[in-house]
């Protein structure tokens, strides 16, 4: 049996240690564009007080420990209260993002078959319509407004109940946390089980890898993220924007909040980052007190990070971790050194480098291999410098997808180490390879890459090349055709008001294309009015839905 750790028990060691630091600023409502809202701030000490009566009216309304709990609020106060009570209970949160195809959606709430649904007037609605996971949830906790869809009203509950007594559950290490659903942004989204000690190491990495310390304001524009903030110390600033939509936030709105609250650390997907930085460059502002800013979710393109330094201060440093939510993180690095050294390889066809495995990681190759692999062997290893599948053992390495064991089976490794113990390698599904320095370089989605008669091109040696090509805003390599004999097409995403300049691009492409051996192959250019993006940061492509797009103009073409 593991030792005994509860996530939750970060917010309590706070609260005592700095009961009067403002744990959350939260915007009260919706302000209208360019204008920030009013504000609500609350303490550890009112945020452990709050999360503890939270967790006595849940426990009061029939949620326990180990009770599969789906959570559907908006992000702000309540989310923050109630994920922490639900921590506190030993209960297993149930988190999907709530922008994704409702199919999906209901196959994600099918197949971890929650015994309890807490969630706002809207979402109750939507569950009891489009009947989601009605054959599993017994108990319904209605967050604000009426309870008309059977169970209770949380403020009902709460006012019931009292928080005296209330002792959070003695979980363990290896007990399940939460289950967290990835994107889908490269098929139907798959739950992630976290165990608690899983998500104790993910915060004392975080904290290792951005030298994060008790008492820096943060703002959080991907909600899920926020939840580390009470157990590393930090005040979360919630942005009054649409998380599902980040590419489109109001950039007023984010530098009033910044500026009002004293924001030190920025976390943001490239694509929010991208409106950020092409707002306060075209109207000459700096980001003062910005120390920090990180941005995940997909590669973050040099064009971003080199207007990022423009509206930054000089000392700021700009990261770009890499993983996934079944590993995070796994390798990091700053910005000046891209800029600096690895951009031009990256230009050149080399990949894109993701900086150095944190020291906890053990980082392999592995050869390309779509096949299950049960037992870990080095003679599944790539040659050094070869591309090959990235591979992660490690604390926040992951075990398994909830009810998903051919998922499971196709991810992970079991590996037995010299004395006798085993662990599991996660197979991160994602192309790449390790310099001569130590560095790891990512190369592309294994599953989008191309495989052509000549052989197999990957994205992220092909799509940098293009993308500096002026007026282009991004590419999409995708192939067309049965594996083996795919045609390579390039999709191109123009800049705004450059469709007048497409003869001159699609020239500059080609030329561009004859100069590297491994691009000689692409004859195929198409443009497209704007990328499909996923849902969860707006920035991963969504290169199966560009292919079968391009299919079909091919097929108009012949």
């Amino acid at each position: 049996m593991s030792a005994p750790c509860n996530i939750a028990a970060a917010l309590t060691r706070m609260a005592r240690l700095q009961p009067q630091a403002v744990a959350l600023r939260v915007p009260r409502g919706r302000g209208r564009r360019g204008v920030l809202p009013a504000y609500e701030a609350l303490s550890y000490a009112e945020l452990e007080a709050a999360s503890n009566h939270a967790a006595a009216a849940l426990q009061a309304g029939g949620i326990g420990r180990g009770s599969k709990t789906a959570l559907m609020v908006r992000p702000g106060r309540a989310l923050f209260v109630l994920m922490f009570a639900l921590f506190k209970l030993g209960a297993v949160p149930v988190l999907i993002d709530p922008g994704i195809d409702r199919r999906a959606l209901r196959q994600c709430l099918d197949e971890a078959a929650p015994e309890a649904f807490v969630g706002i007037p809207l979402a109750q609605l939507a569950r009891w319509l489009l009947r989601w996971a009605r054959r599993s949830v017994r108990r319904v906790v209605t967050v604000g407004g009426p309870c008309g869809f059977g169970g209770r009203r949380l403020d009902a509950l709460l006012a019931a109940t009292s928080a005296d007594g209330f002792v959070a559950a003695d979980t363990r290490a290896d007990e399940l946390a939460a289950i967290l659903f990835t994107s889908g942004s490269t098929g139907v989204p798959k739950g992630v089980e976290y165990t608690h000690g899983q998500f104790q190491a993910q915060v004392d990495l975080l904290r290792e890898a951005f030298d994060l310390a008790p008492g820096a304001v943060n703002m959080p524009t991907f909600p899920p993220f926020a939840l580390f903030d009470p157990a590393l110390g930090l005040t979360s600033v919630i942005p009054d924007m649409d998380p599902t939509r980040p590419a489109r936030v109001d950039p007023l709105k984010l530098i009033a909040a910044i500026e009002r609250y004293g924001v030190g650390v920025l976390f943001g997907s490239p694509a929010l980052l991208d409106t950020l930085s092409r707002h306060a460059v075209a109207h000459g502002l700096v980001l003062r007190g910005v120390r920090r800013v990180m941005s995940a979710g997909a590669p973050v393109a040099p064009a971003i990070l080199q207007r990022l330094r423009q509206c930054l201060e000089p000392e700021a440093r700009v990261y770009t971790p890499y993983g996934a939510t079944e590993c995070l993180p796994v390798a990091v690095i700053e910005s000046r050194e891209v800029l600096d050294d690895t951009r031009a390889a990256t230009e050149r066809g080399a990949g894109t480098c993701v900086g150095r495995p944190l020291a906890a990681n053990t980082v392999r190759i592995m050869r390309i291999d779509d096949a299950p692999i049960a037992t870990w062997s080095d003679a599944l290893l790539a040659a050094p410098g070869a591309v090959g599948e990235i591979t992660v053992a490690g604390p926040t390495a992951t075990l398994a997808y909830h009810a998903r064991p051919q998922a499971t089976a196709l991810a992970k490794i079991s590996e037995t180490l010299p004395d006798g113990r085993t662990r599991s390698v996660h197979r991160m599904g994602d192309l790449g390879y390790l310099d001569a320095q130590g560095r790891l370089w990512f190369c592309g989605r294994k599953s989008q890459r191309v495989r052509s008669a000549q052989g197999e091109l990957y994205t992220e040696q092909v799509e940098p090349i293009f993308n500096t090509v002026a007026g282009v805003r991004r590419t999409a390599l995708v192939g067309v055709g049965a594996p083996g004999a795919q045609v390579p097409v390039l999709c191109v995403e123009l800049e705004p008001g450059q469709a007048p300049q497409r003869l001159r691009i699609a020239a500059a492409l080609r030329e561009l294309a004859a100069q590297h051996a491994h691009t000689r192959a692409i004859a195929t250019l198409l443009f497209h009015p704007g990328f499909p993006v996923d849902i969860r940061h707006n920035a991963k492509i969504g290169r199966e839905a560009l292919a079968r797009w391009a299919q079909t103009r091919l097929g108009r073409a012949t």
